[in-house]
């Protein structure tokens, strides 16, 4: 049951991403360009998603398993640190220059875009050569940040 739940909130996700046409890569960076023509599109995508999200996690917070089995994990508790702004902030220029995610874009690779499979073709070699060790992060001072 825990698989067919999976599959059919990975299908409602892509369906949702489908929808909202945030699979569009112009739409992305439309929203980010504050200066042109705004498109606040994404913006109402993500509070509704945020608003999704911590309903879930209301419901959520008593409960001990989940419905399908398993345990609920536990909200993340690690402070925010120099690693997780840098990557966050890694994540954003890359979206910002292209206008795609790895979720739109496993998405709009069925659309059958060219430029999408390339996106994923160097999204997945730049895993597996981090994951084979070929290619080397800086270390970063993780000293917390104070918000």
């Amino acid at each position: 049951m825990r698989k067919i739940t999976a599959l059919v909130s990975g299908l409602l996700f892509s369906f949702g991403l489908i929808i909202s046409d945030m699979v569009n890569p112009a739409r992305v960076i439309a929203f980010l360009d504050i200066f042109g023509e705004w498109d606040p599109t994404l913006a109402f995508v993500m509070v509704g998603a945020i608003a999704a999200a911590s309903i879930a996690w209301i419901i959520a917070r008593p409960r001990k398993a989940a419905y399908f089995g398993g345990q609920i994990p536990p909200m993340p508790s690690q402070p925010v640190d120099a690693k997780l702004v840098s990557g966050s902030a890694l994540f954003g220029i890359g979206w910002g220059l292209v206008g795609i995610c790895p979720g739109p874009a496993i998405v709009a690779l069925s659309f059958g875009k060219w430029e999408i499979a390339v996106f994923i073709i160097a999204m997945m070699a730049g895993m597996a050569l981090y994951n084979f060790g070929l290619i080397k992060l800086p270390k970063i001072n993780s000293k917390t940040i104070k918000a």
